[in-house]
């Protein structure tokens, strides 16, 4: 696991955003770039990023084919707190993706365990996702696998904790009653059959989270503990996300990075 810890959370934005471009633009011709996306405010930093970079003719979508997190189960993809719709106003819209090459769960299907099935199988069609860019909530979550889930989980219905729903009644008029009960979500094991996985970890309210997942041992009570066994994850944080790591974690993996710096530029 690499851990790179940035001043700020626009800091840390750019740098997982210019990640992601350099992987697509190494695959500018063949078989598409296969990304997987998050939604929440974690990513829109990286969102506006990627947007800037395509604005400036640095970055194409146009051979890539997305696969995203999860949905809330009920809500029309027109709803506006709907993940399509999130999905739609923050990123696709502003891009050159082919928007047939987009997929979201569906959390009006009428057969959800179908849905979710046809949905693992889709990203196996595709040849499997190529990096999967997630977020952390504040008690160690990834995508909606809640404290507790099975670490090779698949995606799957999900019902959400009463702290996932208060965290998220704030895009629901600060109603946790609002926020759906259940919700449709890629599992751990999802996640961890990408190729690689990018985290974007920001703010002090995740710092606990952060340091268990980095230096505690593998737990399904913090889910994005998983990443300890994957062969190519990065976590990318601010140091407000840093603030509750060991002084000598910190200067561990700053040490890594430069010394990384110095072999490349040899």
């Amino acid at each position: 696991m690499r851990l790179l810890i940035h001043k700020t959370y626009d800091d840390a934005c750019a740098w997982a955003a210019r990640c992601i471009a350099e992987r697509i633009n190494e695959r500018s011709r063949g078989r598409p770039f296969v990304l997987g996306l998050p939604t929440g405010s974690s990513p829109l930093g990286i969102y506006r990023e990627l947007v800037a970079l395509y604005q400036k003719g640095a970055v194409s979508f146009a051979n890539t084919i997305t696969f995203n997190m999860d949905e809330y189960v009920g809500l029309e993809p027109e709803h506006p707190q709907s993940y399509h719709r999130f999905m739609a106003d923050t990123f696709f819209n502003h891009i050159d993706i082919d928007r047939r090459h987009t997929h979201l769960l569906d959390g009006m299907a009428s057969d959800l365990e179908a849905e979710c099935a046809s949905y693992e199988a889709a990203i196996a069609q595709a040849g499997g996702i190529d990096l999967f860019l997630g977020g952390m909530g504040a008690d160690g979550h990834l995508a909606f696998n809640e404290p507790g889930s099975s670490l090779h989980s698949r995606t799957r219905i999900k019902t959400l904790t009463q702290g996932t729903r208060i965290a998220n009644a704030r895009f629901f008029g600060g109603d946790p009653e609002a926020v759906p009960l259940t919700a449709l979500t890629v599992g751990v094991g999802t996640v961890m059959d990408a190729r690689e996985v990018l985290i974007i970890v920001n703010g002090y309210h995740k710092a606990r989270a952060l340091a268990a997942v980095v230096e505690g041992g593998l737990n399904h009570m913090w889910t994005l503990s998983c990443l300890q066994t994957h062969p190519r994850a990065i976590i990318v944080c601010d140091e407000e996300a840093a603030d509750e790591l060991r002084l000598r974690t910190v200067r561990y993996f700053k040490d890594i990075e430069r010394a990384a710096l110095g072999t490349a530029a040899e």
